[in-house]
């Protein structure tokens, strides 16, 4: 159905676009009015290929060494044109992916925390890995409060951390 839907788009899109040469062929619009239409196309056609343009640079291998690395960069440059709106749109998408990470792992460190911190059920208390006394120990759920902290600090350093690719 899908398959079917695209190449409806598909050939829809090609009968318009014959029908706008048809139209500019006429030559009964001005020059300015051209130039407004050749612009928006131009957009939408920028807007529809941006992420086949930053695809590219993720096969950058950065353990090249600098000059190999430059020329590549370069290369791609040449041949993939961005400008400073689609460098916006990237970065504020990785950083609402970070911002989501560090949410995430703020509520991993406090929900660890939380069940360090309260009694824990009977059933869970009935395993006790290490004892200090007779009493009291390490318990099972306490060692799974501690992997989910752990797992939460893990994230928000990986998060915080990580080097700046752009």
């Amino acid at each position: 159905m899908k398959d079917k839907q695209t190449v409806d788009d598909v050939n829809l899109l090609q009968i318009k676009a014959n029908e706008l040469v048809v139209l500019l062929k006429k030559g009964e619009a001005d020059a300015k009015l051209v130039r407004a239409i050749k612009q928006q196309v131009v957009e939408a056609c920028d807007e529809a290929s941006l992420p086949k343009k930053l695809e590219a640079f993720n096969e950058l291998n950065i353990e090249q060494d600098r000059l190999d690395l430059l020329n590549g960069f370069e290369f791609l440059l040449t041949h993939h044109q961005l400008d400073s709106n689609e460098s916006k749109k990237y970065l504020h998408h990785e950083h609402i992916k970070k911002s989501v990470i560090v949410i995430i792992s703020i509520i991993m460190i406090t929900l660890g925390m939380a069940m360090i911190i309260m009694p824990a059920p009977p059933y869970f208390e009935m395993f006790t890995v290490f004892y200090f006394n007779k009493n009291d120990g390490v318990t099972i759920m306490d060692i799974i409060s501690l992997l989910i902290v752990f797992t939460g600090v893990y994230l928000f350093l990986n998060a915080i951390l990580k080097k700046k690719s752009t």
